[in-house]
């Protein structure tokens, strides 16, 4: 045992040897409680459990036929292991790793712990965050889990712990699913409210198998809920089923999560149009209310009509709502009225006869995850926008929360690109009250506002994870259905305050959305429309949103309820830079100083080298290198004298993982060698050109507090070449 770690981790061969081979582990002779993880590198699955009874299960999954494919397992165990805190450790790995995306877990999602113990936080989420790191040393994991924190697959990933809320909602749609008179379910929540991570685990739930579901830490209450499950799994065995999503860019999204876990695939996720091509058991709907009638469907007119026809229905009175009863034998609809934006989704009235149909279950969602100033700000969003506070109203504060009004569009720009910096995903957001004159033309810019010109977004498709986006403009077309970190909202000249009137009004010749506003019934159904958006764009950030008003009228407006952004020097310090010299930090391969000639040298010297043995999960051979790293400043993964093996560089995604690189600037200020081992994160803008592009961020994982942050600019990554990412601390 570590005494400094507090923990073990021991690895060994998953075979029929492996039970002899727990002599030298007193945790597993003795009956201690320990979180074990299966593995095999060449199927890049995984299965990650917990037991007090380590020989009797490791027994149990060698007999398994799905489990004993599997070839290493490594246990994981600590002198202050408790069930409580295996449990809750089981579960945070098997949502770290389906995040990390190394491994497919075999694991069902049903029955992941979540329940609170003696020092859940104070001691046991600092050991977790110990044991992940080792992990990453021995190449069980990649990412940290702060990239993993912000990354859409750990985000809609099926193994999430579900609140009491939740499984509440759970419980009432498997019911309705077992229920032959129910034929639809409608799920109704806010924004925020988890309906796309409930969609997405009982999806999970109906496609995993029952003996992949870990019951084993329900009490007695939970007696229903195992067996409406095991009925459930009696009466879809083996369902058709589909994911619909009506917009592409979200939907682009979930089938590259879908992609990721076992048993799913990205082709379950699908447009509307898509259900003309099969029957199905069972249809989830995500953001129902963008589903679509006949109305200001631009190129879409035609594929609409098609399928229309090929259903036998009428285009003119019939939706994809119509499409969805009918291609499915049940339907689960996650819906919500106040997110519908735009005269094409289908009218509040055809969900409302839905409703009070016979065979129609509801069923509402009220919890709030995603925004951290919880209910009280979605209430407080939503009477503001429909100017429902009162003079003598206090604004709103939270501890947990910022909610801030800027006067200047370049400070907010400024503490978005800050907020990008330290937390990841900040973005700005905005009304549609500019043309998208970009589109076309990359050279010119769409809003300016103040001395601060901008363009929109460049990319459609997943722009909230596009390269540029920290300085580009979203719009609710690219931000719906997305979780951010921090998002800055810019209300534009669409929408302004009347002072006499006390209301807000809208100003329709600044609308630039042609296909929102054509046709629309009336100007208050096209206000209806426009308050949706902002009330939607402004539930997107989970930590903190930020405005800018562009009309001084609801600026004034907005101050009285807003606290104003006030501007902090420190804010703008730049990091202390300490860097890895040739005494703390140098590897003794015998690098070129030209990348070119890189692997070129490795093979000229190769007689001259020490040779290290490399595990055969790591076939071909070609593609890894060793190096020994001496020094402290990764010590947390990479213990000083450790030989390390890295995969070559070959341009693949890199944010948040641990790399390799030579930086010839380094050597110019006689640095040592120029070569240098750190965490890799793509966010920090660079504080000399507030409006300039990315920096990044070279961050030490190190139990000595005196190496800091290295920061490079967008300019000077050229001089910067990754050689290598890092798989693995060999010896």
């Amino acid at each position: 045992m570590n005494s400094d770690s507090g923990f073990e981790i021991k690895k060994y061969d998953f075979n029929s040897n492996l039970v002899p081979n727990f002599n030298d582990n007193s945790f597993a002779k003795n009956l201690w409680p320990v979180v074990y993880i299966l593995s095999d590198d060449s199927t890049n699955e995984a299965y990650v459990g917990e037991t007090t009874d380590t020989i009797a299960r490791m027994t149990s999954h060698l007999a398994s036929n799905k489990k004993n494919k599997l070839t290493a397992v490594h246990i994981i165990a600590s002198n202050i292991f408790h069930k409580s805190a295996t449990l809750d450790i089981e579960s945070n790995l098997i949502k770290y790793i389906s995040g990390d995306g190394k491994y497919k877990l075999l694991n069902g999602n049903v029955g992941l712990a979540n329940h609170n113990y003696y020092q859940k936080g104070e001691v046991y989420w600092g050991l977790f965050q110990s044991i992940w790191n080792k992990l990453r040393s021995v190449g069980i994991s990649k990412h940290s889990i702060e990239s993993i924190d912000n990354s859409d697959l750990f985000k809609y990933s099926p193994y999430k712990t579900l609140s009491t809320d939740q499984k509440q909602g759970l419980l009432v749609i498997l019911k309705a699913l077992l229920n032959g008179t129910v034929r639809n379910i409608l799920v109704e929540g806010g924004a925020g409210t988890g309906k796309t991570v409930l969609a997405i685990f009982i999806f999970k739930l109906l496609s995993s198998n029952i003996e992949d579901f870990n019951f084993k830490d329900f009490g007695d209450d939970e007696d229903e809920f195992i067996r409406t499950v095991n009925e459930l799994k009696e009466k879809y065995p083996n369902p058709k089923m589909a994911l619909v999503v009506p917009m592409s860019s979200f939907r682009n999204t979930l089938a590259r999560v879908f992609k990721n876990v076992k048993g799913l695939k990205a082709s379950m996720v699908i447009g509307p149009a898509a259900l003309v091509q099969e029957d199905y058991d069972i249809v989830f709907v995500d953001e129902s209310h963008r589903l679509r009638r006949r109305k200001n469907l631009g190129t879409y007119f035609g594929a609409f009509d098609k399928v229309c026809s090929k259903l036998g229905l009428h285009p003119d009175t019939s939706s994809e709502l119509d499409w969805v009863l009918l291609k499915s034998k049940a339907a689960v609809l996650f819906y919500d009225e106040n997110q519908s934006i735009k005269p094409s989704d289908v009218l509040s009235s055809e969900f409302d006869k839905l409703k009070s149909a016979p065979n129609t279950k509801l069923e509402a969602l009220k919890s709030q995850f995603r925004v951290r100033g919880g209910a009280d700000y979605v209430k407080y969003i939503d009477d503001l926008l429909r100017v429902k506070l009162r003079g003598n109203q206090t604004v709103f504060i939270s501890s947990a929360y910022e909610f801030l009004l800027f006067d200047s569009i370049e400070e907010m720009v400024s503490e978005i690109k800050l907020k990008e910096s330290q937390h990841g995903l900040s973005r700005l957001i905005a009304g549609f009250s500019w043309p998208w004159i970009s589109k076309t033309d990359k050279s010119v810019y769409d809003i300016e506002i103040q001395d601060l010109k901008l363009q929109w977004n460049s990319v459609a498709d997943d722009f909230i994870n596009s390269k540029n986006a920290v300085n580009e403009v979203g719009c609710i077309h690219t931000t719906q259905g997305y979780d951010l970190n921090y998002s800055g909202i810019i209300f534009g000249n669409e929408i302004s305050y009347d002072k006499a009137k006390d209301e807000i009004v809208i100003l329709k010749d600044n609308y630039f959305d042609r296909n929102g506003k054509q046709s629309v019934e009336s100007d208050e159904v096209l206000k209806a429309f426009i308050l949706n958006i902002y009330k939607t764009i402004m539930l997107r950030g989970i930590r903190g949103t930020y405005v800018y008003v562009c009309d001084k009228g609801l600026r004034d407006y907005f101050a009285r309820y807003i606290t104003k952004y006030q501007f902090r020097q420190e804010a703008v310090k730049p990091t202390e830079v300490i860097l890895i010299t040739a005494e703390n930090g140098l590897p003794i391969f015998d690098f070129s100083t030209d990348y070119g000639r890189f692997v070129e040298s490795q093979n000229e010297n190769f007689e001259n080298l020490q040779w290290v043995e490399i595990p055969l999960r790591y076939r071909p051979f070609t593609d890894f290198f060793a190096c020994k790293v001496t020094g402290d400043s990764m010590d947390v993964i990479i213990p000083d004298g450790s030989i390390c093996l890295f995969k070559k560089y070959t341009g693949e995604n890199r944010d948040g993982m641990i790399v390799l690189a030579e930086h010839k600037s380094l050597k110019e200020q006689e640095f040592g060698s120029g070569y240098i081992i750190r965490e890799f994160h793509r966010k920090k803008h660079d504080g000399d050109d507030l409006f300039g592009n990315l920096t990044f961020l070279l961050k030490p994982l190190s139990n000595n507090l005196r190496y800091g942050n290295i920061s490079l600019s967008t300019d000077s990554l050229a001089d910067f070449i990754i050689i290598g990412v890092f798989e693995c601390v060999l010896v």
